[in-house]
């Protein structure tokens, strides 16, 4: 191998180091995120701030469950209020003092309001009381957790082994123990003892 052979490899190797360099440095320098021009491509302020599948929430109080709330799919949006939506079906078990569920709620769609601490749902409505084994079945229920009332204006049915109730809105606590109707209708058998 002859010396100028040698000073031309290194004059190469030097260039091709040169032109590694500056390819690298144009890279960096031209890959710039403008936080506004990725927000204009990707934001949605009707979009959800959270979206969740199989949701499975568990509030307790004093250490104890209280409500156990399932849905297979949940949207969260913080504005203009802390509201949920749940979608394709739901369950709400309501639990007693001594953990034991005393009675669970269905429905296929609802919201949750945070800052009212309330929830509504629609669609296929039934609240049972495993114990009694009491089924109310409706098309929308509200529920206030403040007070744990549940009520509605809507059709009602009421089905027991003592009977069937029938009627137009119906007021209860979530253990769904006791309940009143508000124009109430229908056939009840009473057990003589």
């Amino acid at each position: 191998m002859s010396v100028g052979s040698k000073n031309a490899n290194w004059i190469d190797d030097k260039r091709m180091k040169t032109l590694l360099i500056c390819s690298l440095v144009g890279l960096l320098v031209s890959c710039v995120n403008d936080l506004e021009s990725i927000q204009k491509v990707t934001y949605d302020p009707k979009a959800p701030n959270e979206a969740t599948k199989n949701l499975h929430v568990l509030f307790n109080d004093s250490g104890y469950a209280r409500v156990e709330v399932f849905a297979k799919f949940a949207e969260s949006y913080t504005n203009p209020e802390n509201v949920t939506y749940l979608k394709n079906g739901i369950k709400v078990n309501f639990f007693g003092e001594n953990g034991e569920i005393i009675s669970t709620l269905t429905a296929l769609n609802g919201e949750i309001n945070t800052n009212k601490q309330t929830m509504q749902v629609k669609d296929s409505v039934q609240l049972i009381n495993h114990k009694k084994r009491q089924r109310l079945e409706t098309e929308s229920l509200h529920w206030n957790q403040g007070d744990s009332s549940i009520y509605t204006q809507s059709t009602v049915t009421v089905r027991s082994p003592q009977g069937i109730l029938f009627g137009d809105g119906i007021r209860t606590k979530q253990d769904f123990t006791t309940y009143e109707f508000v124009r109430p209708s229908g056939k009840v058998y009473f057990n003589k003892k």
